[in-house]
């Protein structure tokens, strides 16, 4: 034991050296102390208004966990006023950890007033940044190692496209070779448990495992990152991949101990979750919505949340009473509260927000509807997000449904509305069309008077196609069960010629007597294809051209003052079928379109064909157990709208490019297909020598006698075979 001098005790208490003390008796700030949070920017207040403060901050913390009075600690000190005040922070113990985290969570950030936003922390927290050295270290540089670009497949010399297939317990991804058999670019058995999914531009292929989904990339399809959440049945990307929602039929269940897992215990219960794409890190979770009616059965009308196409919001709609929008990244709900509607059904984001003159991104807009109650009329409106200004609405009466249908640019939002006569006898359908780019809106009114059972507008045009049915078997809970004898009309909008003439949507052409349920426009626009799917006996498919070069005949329509008739240019392509049809998906270039049967709908005659736009079939394959075919998406182009004028003024010139590609690749083809029977019959040949001269071999070990072959030099015998066949019989009876 060290002896202690008096002599040498210090004047000044600071000049002692205390640090072999604190440093034997120190106790660590991470046990004990973990169940505290540190609230910070609260108002100062005396003695008077302390209760009140403390009640008021029970309030903001009643969804963490149940608070005691002594469980608040208020420092106070004298002011200069000798005033005794509190400091402007406080302390809350709460039951345990879990609630201290879920605290930090929730309210930090927290705005009370206009002064004061609340900054929680935990104590430990606390002390141990306080603890930081006030000196920095530079930390160790990593090695730098490169990734592989996650968008690799677009430097494809040939330009070609990607797509998955799934079938059985293999997934293939896949270049288009058009005609030929398409080549394999990764493969790999038992890659996922039910289905696959492409996020929105191509970037990830998506996998699902009983644990999670993993998401996969780059030019050597290497995990890119994995989600935990037990049980995903259903995803969902933002537009531009920046986060993931996914969702489970299994409520989140969070183990008490060894919790090793991404959830806490304020995601017990919960089954959708939003994910940061990039970090990886959990953002929130959130519950399903419960069954509106007693007893009934809990379903899931997918996806829960829609994006904004900014990416700054997402919302979900509780069905008769209100429009939840959230916040991007930080998840919180906007203005901290949910739009209230009475009735409300369903809504849909504008596609495309644009941007100003000086570049600045405008607000997003959405559209929702609310059906007919009591004496209110059905209403449909145009809503600013986040300023929640109403910017259009427009009445409507004798409403069933309604349908909310917006162009892909933005430019149009066209209203389905299934109405029915005053005595409720008789249905039928007709168009609200908004058009959103011209002042005050406009809406017009466009009378179907029969069934709409499909609706689709021409992506990036002014054009849209309906099917209707006055079939009277139509029924829209059995779609696909009977085939319906239907009608396909095209529509454009008629500009007029006269800066006042009014501008109006009209029929191109009425197509009657087919049988078609679906429309499937190219994503380039221009061409179309109406399909029977899913039926259980037609499987017809017609390929259609709407701004075909027209033939004289079509020509001498076009009057002589220079108007076209819109009708002269619409063209039937092709039809086609394909046995037992139940997908049809366009690649994203518009110039192939595929056609799929999946053993999810039936086992007969399971496969796929390749067509392209004419309606001309170029590849089939049967697939015993064959599931699913999806194309990889590409990301918007970066070429700029005089760039793409340039080369459709050039267009013959690169067309010669290609086709000179196009027949060299044949050629190619061909030979190779040569060279592969030359191969097959010379192994053949070889073959034959070997058994020859093993068989030789055996029977000279037996003492038989072989026969010798024929030298080349000696005759042989030449031996004719006169076939005759008979080309054609005919019988005359002479008198």
């Amino acid at each position: 034991m060290a002896r202690f001098d008096i002599n040498n005790i210090p004047d000044n208490e600071e000049d002692i050296d205390f640090s072999d003390i604190e440093e034997r008796y120190q106790l660590s700030f991470e046990e004990g102390f973990d169940n505290i949070v540190v609230v910070d920017n609260i108002p100062l207040v005396d003695e008077t208004k302390e209760e009140k403060l403390i009640q008021f901050l029970r309030k903001i913390f009643k969804n963490v966990g149940e608070i005691r009075d002594k469980h608040f600690t208020m420092p106070k000190a004298v002011n200069e006023k000798g005033k005794l005040m509190s400091k402007g922070f406080m302390f809350i113990e709460f039951e345990n950890a879990e609630q201290a985290t879920l605290a930090v969570k929730l309210i930090d950030g927290f705005k009370m007033d206009k002064s004061h936003t609340l900054a929680v922390n935990r104590f430990t927290d606390v002390e141990k940044y306080s603890a930081v050295e006030e000196e920095f270290h530079a930390p160790a540089e990593e090695e730098f190692i490169e990734k592989e670009h996650l968008k690799s497949w677009l430097a494809d010399e040939m330009g070609r496209d990607q797509m998955v297939i799934y079938r059985h317990n293999e997934v293939q991804v896949l270049w288009n070779m058009q005609k030929e058999q398409p080549q394999i670019a990764h493969n790999k058995p038992h890659w996922t448990e039910t289905y696959v999914q492409w996020s929105p531009l191509g970037s990830y292929l998506t996998t699902f495992h009983a644990q999670g989904v993993a998401l996969w990339g780059g030019e050597s399809w290497k995990k890119i990152i994995r989600f935990v959440h037990p049980g995903v049945k259903l995803i969902d990307y933002s537009p531009n991949e920046r986060f993931l929602v996914t969702w489970s039929n299994e409520p989140i269940v969070v183990p008490e101990e060894n919790n090793d897992g991404p959830f806490g215990p304020e995601d017990e219960g919960n089954q959708i979750v939003i994910w940061d794409v990039k970090s990886g890190a959990l953002l929130r979770t959130f519950p399903s919505l419960a069954p509106q009616a007693p007893n009934a059965r809990s379903t899931v009308s997918w996806p829960v949340f829609k994006w904004s196409p900014s990416e700054r919001y997402f919302a979900r709609v509780t069905p008769g009473s209100q429009i939840s929008v959230y916040e991007a990244p930080s998840m919180g709900l906007l203005n901290k509260k949910s739009i209230k509607i009475d009735g409300v059904v369903d809504f849909e984001w504008a596609p495309s927000a644009g941007a100003d003159k000086s570049g600045k991104p405008k607000d997003d807009m959405l559209a929702y509807w609310t059906p007919e109650v009591d004496n209110q009329p059905a209403r449909v409106t145009l809503l600013n997000i986040p300023n929640l200004d109403i910017i259009r609405t427009k009445n409507l009466f004798n409403v069933n449904d309604c349908k909310l249908h917006w162009q892909n640019q933005g430019d149009f939002l066209c209203v389905k509305v299934d109405r029915h006569t005053k005595n409720k006898k008789v249905t039928y359908s007709n168009l609200e069309i908004f058009r959103v780019r011209e002042k005050d809106i406009p809406v017009e009114v466009v009378e179907v008077k029969e069934s709409i059972l499909a609706f689709a507008w021409e992506p990036k045009g002014e054009r849209f196609a309906v099917i209707t049915t006055s079939d009277p078997n139509f029924t829209s809970a059995t779609p696909g069960s009977t085939t319906l004898k239907t009608s396909a009309s095209f529509y454009y909008l008629d500009k007029g010629k006269g800066k006042d003439t009014l501008q109006s949507f009209k029929v191109i052409k009425t197509l009657a007597g087919k049988s078609c349920n679906t429309i499937f426009w190219s994503p380039k626009g221009r061409n179309v294809v109406l399909a029977t799917l899913r039926s259980q006996t037609v499987w017809d498919l017609e390929f259609y051209d709407l701004d075909f070069e027209p033939l004289e005949s079509a020509a001498a329509k076009v009057p002589t003052g220079g108007e076209k008739d819109p009708a002269a240019y619409l063209q039937l392509l092709s039809s086609g079928e394909h046995y037992g049809v139940t997908d049809i998906e366009w690649d994203p270039s518009g110039r192939f379109i595929a056609t799929s049967a999946s053993v999810w709908r039936h086992t007969m005659e399971n496969g796929y064909q390749i067509w392209d736009f004419k309606g001309q079939m170029l590849y089939k394959e049967n697939l015993e157990k064959f599931k699913q075919l999806v194309w990889r998406p590409r990301p918007k182009t970066l070429l700029s709208k005089d760039q793409i004028k340039n080369i459709r003024k050039n267009l013959r010139e690169y067309s010669s490019r290609f086709d000179e590609q196009d027949m060299e690749s044949s050629s190619l083809v061909s030979s190779a297909e040569r060279q592969r029977r030359r191969t097959l019959l010379q192994e053949w040949a070889d073959w034959r020598k070997r058994v020859e001269a093993d068989l030789a071999s055996d029977r000279a070990a037996a003492g038989q006698q072989v026969a010798a072959a024929p030298a080349d030099d000696e005759e042989a015998e030449e031996v004719d075979e006169w076939i005759e066949e008979v080309i054609d019989e005919k019988e005359e009876i002479v008198a």
